[in-house]
């Protein structure tokens, strides 16, 4: 964008310096155009004494030539500019000097003419460049009139040729000053251009990107802007239809009525077949002004998102609130039961039911844990670890922790190392909970569980993945599609928020989970982490068991 803008001003800046350049040229060809009327036209003769024809005739000739052939050669000369100007000034003044040096009186048209040419050359050229000229004038306008003419005296005024030369000097000295700030200036105008042009464009970028649909209609319903929220919210109309009528009929009629009684209708309303309910509101552009007018079109859906996350977000701090309460008393029965149990007057019936609520305590404890973990997970702290190894070492220490049994717990690695970029302790109460759900569900009656954890790329420049795979019967298509939902559960004694809470662990670390099936029956719980951003990670030591 910047860059576009600085292409923009450096074309403008560039016709500038074409037009003037241009003038400049038109006004030397005007020069030599009065210095062949002083050498060629028989008038002249009248008030103009011409001591060397030859001489001024001849310079007038060549200065006419060179003026066409500038005037020509404006753009040539642009390209570069500083080198240009100096030497067509410097022509300018040896022209002028020549033609001085051949003329006898009434001379002093020619150095008021020449300032000219000092002042613009000033106004284009660096200081040093402009004084230089300016006393190559001054010395061009003072040697003629040391000169003496053929009748022997010094007829010009050597007064009036100094008197030039300090006025070059000086016009030069305020050129410079004015054309340094005149550059000053175009460069502040410029910079504050590119601001102007970028956040323009920055904020057409927001007003594109916004939820909220926006659209600017003049006076007569014309649609002047639209982002592309709005755009989907009024059903995708083809970008040649601009009057908002034929566009969104109702929002047209809901314009005019507040523009008439300046009441806002707050019914949701859908524009559009197969598109969210939004409500629309309306703006002026400015106060006591209906030629533009806003339109806001604030979707229904993620409104009510908005209030939904946030009764989530209050019924989690209740539920938390109410599980830290629940805990105590809970502790209380289980621990009455246990002593309970103890008892050696206790009928064997009574036994069984306090076997029934030692299992149900159990139960409910594991649900308000759950839920205390949930309300006061850590802040995910992400570190590059090498998942090859890290698996490796995850299996060994779920051995050395659990007896499996006949079960079997394998890891599958690469002969490479794959990075990732994940919390260690999140990624290791994770993949303890997929691998504990895998070998209590997944293995076919009356046969050992089978698991294996792999640590693998998705391709050769993919994502690192760590998957927990068994042999069981694997996920009907209908339940796979609930697994991640809380409190969703097919079990009699599971509590439905292991997998929802890992999900919620995996997305705090940048990573996804998701359910894959196997062909050939089975189940795979696939993890895509984030890729280090460097391989110079060293291998974590495995995290201590949740």
């Amino acid at each position: 964008m910047a860059d576009q803008q600085r292409r923009r001003n450096t074309d403008a800046s560039g016709d500038i310096t074409r037009r003037e350049l241009y003038f400049f040229n038109l006004y030397r060809v005007l020069e030599a155009v009065v210095y062949l009327g002083l050498v060629f036209s028989p008038l002249a003769f009248d008030w103009v004494k011409i001591s060397n024809t030859m001489l001024g005739r001849g310079v007038a000739v060549v200065y006419f030539v060179i003026a066409l052939l500038m005037l020509v050669s404006t753009d040539r000369m642009r390209r570069r500019l500083a080198t240009s100007i100096g030497v067509a000034l410097t022509i300018d003044i040896v022209a002028a000097s020549a033609v001085l040096i051949s003329l006898t009186g009434g001379h002093s048209s020619i150095p008021v003419m020449l300032m000219v040419n000092v002042g613009v050359g000033a106004l284009l050229l660096p200081f040093r460049q402009s004084m230089l000229l300016a006393a190559l004038a001054a010395l061009g306008v003072v040697a003629p009139a040391l000169l003496p003419t053929p009748s022997g005296g010094l007829e010009r005024s050597i007064l009036e040729a100094c008197l030039f030369g300090v006025a070059y000097f000086a016009v030069a000295g305020l050129c410079a000053h004015l054309g340094r700030q005149m550059r000053e200036t175009e460069a502040l105008a410029e910079q504050r251009g590119a601001d102007l042009f970028n956040l323009e464009q920055v904020n057409d970028l927001i007003i594109r990107r916004m939820k909220t649909g926006v659209i600017l209609v003049d006076d007569a319903n014309h649609i002047l802007t639209i982002n592309e929220s709005a755009w989907h919210l009024i059903g995708n109309p083809s970008p040649n239809q601009r009057d908002l009528g034929a566009v969104a009929s109702e929002l047209s009629r809901r314009l005019y009525h507040w523009r008439h009684s300046g009441r806002i209708d707050q019914t949701p309303i859908a524009l559009a077949a197969d598109v969210p309910e939004v409500i629309p509101r309306f703006s002026r552009m400015t106060a006591n002004d209906d030629t533009h007018v806003l339109i806001f079109l604030d979707d229904t859906s993620l409104l009510s998102r908005r209030a939904e996350e946030m009764t989530l977000s209050s019924l989690g701090r209740l539920s938390a609130s109410i599980a830290h309460e629940i805990r105590n008393p809970l502790a209380a029965i289980r621990y009455s039961a246990q002593l309970l149990a103890e008892s050696e007057n206790l009928h064997e019936e009574d036994r069984r039911l306090v076997d029934i609520v030692n299992n149900h305590c159990t139960r409910a404890n594991e649900v308000v844990e759950n839920i205390l973990q949930l309300s006061r997970r850590e802040r995910s702290r992400p570190e590059s670890i090498d998942v090859n190894a890290w698996a490796l070492a995850f299996v060994e220490d779920y051995k050395q922790s659990n007896d499996l049994g006949q079960d079997h717990l394998r890891a599958i690695t690469q002969n490479r190392r794959v990075e990732a970029m994940v919390d260690p302790q999140h990624l290791q109460q994770v993949v303890w909970n997929l691998v504990q759900n895998a070998l209590r569900y997944g293995r076919e009656p009356c046969a050992a569980a089978r698991v294996v954890v792999v640590a693998r790329l998705a391709t050769d420049k993919g994502p690192p993945l760590l998957e927990v795979v068994d042999r069981g019967p694997g996920i009907p298509q209908k339940v796979a599609a609930q697994i991640f939902d809380p409190f969703f559960t097919t079990s009699e004694y599971g509590t439905g928020l292991g997998l929802y809470l890992a999900k919620q662990m995996c997305e705090s670390s940048q990573a996804s989970l998701e359910y894959v099936p196997v062909a050939g029956g089975g189940a795979c719980f696939r993890i895509t982490l984030a890729p280090a951003p460097s391989l110079t990670a060293t291998t974590p030591k495995p995290a201590a068991r949740p």
